[in-house]
């Protein structure tokens, strides 16, 4: 009764759909009209994505509106550096027993989060798992459908030497290295008194991912934009990687970083090598951008009207697909 209870409540929050989604909540599965107007070879981009363990904090914190953004930043980030447009989002929340409230205020955010940045949540699935999962515990995931047109497909297969990547700047640690964060706070709890900008070092640590969509959407048709890379787990080494060419590489120049600073805070309490840092955290830069060189002031103009500060912190050159990080 209480599942079917929330149920009804999450129907309540997803009902008002657009024309695109021909049932509604309630039935097996969604149906989406896959028809496209507006495009002459449209290509369908899919991802799944999960906060992490900054779930576990969020939830000890009190702070599900923060790890729900974060999901959907997080997921939306992953497809847009394709070039898509998003469409369509469902959840998955998985836990010990079922809240009705607590539910309904992580479906309702997942949504507002998704109108925000232009597609809709469709529908997903609750499942309470006593014995499985302990009472209390919430667990987040979410799957995403993105279009993008054919000849517009931003992979990387169009970058060459002598192209510019401009660092986008993030807005924190966004969902990455918590892990180790968690650890740093376990064994030096004194961080928690450290404050950034007058908020507590925790407030900082669980703002949410911030998403790039709205100030990238822009750009899209633009071919002076040849790469996008989300840099999540692995740092900008071991995701810039993922876009470039068999042969070429990109120099990275980490002293022309912008470094945030709670990562100097981190660094400092958990007495970390930046050799540790720049592959475990994001360090200021939320995605990396491959342009050409007469397109950079305008990347530049652009992203500023949305209050993205970007800037130039490496080249490609002839090579052999790697990232090479110069100190």
């Amino acid at each position: 009764d209480l599942a079917n209870n929330t149920k009804n409540g999450i129907a309540k929050v997803l009902d008002k759909q657009n024309k695109d989604v021909l049932n509604k909540v309630g039935a097996f599965a969604t149906l989406y009209d896959g028809a496209f107007p507006g495009y002459k070879h449209p290509i369908l981009v899919f991802k799944t994505e999960e906060p992490g363990t900054k779930q576990k904090l969020a939830i000890e914190n009190n702070s599900l509106e923060t790890i729900a953004y974060d999901l959907i930043g997080h997921l939306i980030n992953d497809a847009i550096v394709m070039g898509a447009k998003p469409l369509s989002v469902q959840d998955c929340i998985v836990c010990g027993k079922m809240e009705k409230e607590v539910i309904l205020k992580i479906v309702s955010t997942l949504s507002d989060a998704c109108k925000e940045n232009g597609c809709l949540l469709t529908g997903g699935e609750t499942s309470e798992q006593p014995g499985v999962v302990p009472e209390g515990t919430y667990i987040l995931t979410a799957n995403i459908v993105g279009v993008v047109e054919k000849d517009l497909i931003i992979d990387g297969s169009k970058i060459k030497e002598g192209d510019v990547v401009l660092a986008l700047v993030s807005n924190g640690v966004h969902t990455n290295g918590i892990s180790l964060i968690r650890k740093i706070i376990e064994q030096n709890p004194k961080i928690l008194n450290e404050k950034i900008n007058g908020k507590p070092f925790i407030e900082n640590v669980l703002m949410p991912h911030r998403c790039y969509y709205n100030s990238l959407k822009g750009l899209f048709r633009n071919k002076g934009l040849v790469g996008l890379a989300h840099i999540t787990g692995g740092g900008i080494a071991e995701n810039l990687n993922r876009i470039l060419p068999k042969d070429l590489d990109a120099i990275v120049d980490t002293s022309k970083i912008k470094i945030l600073d709670i990562f100097k805070i981190l660094k400092k309490f958990g007495k970390l090598e930046d050799a540790d840092m720049f592959r475990t955290f994001n360090m200021g830069v939320g995605i990396t951008a491959v342009v050409k060189e007469d397109f950079v002031s305008e990347v530049k103009k652009h992203l500023k009207k949305f209050g993205v500060d970007a800037y130039e912190i490496g080249k490609i050159i002839k090579g052999k697909g790697k990232v090479i990080i110069q100190p």
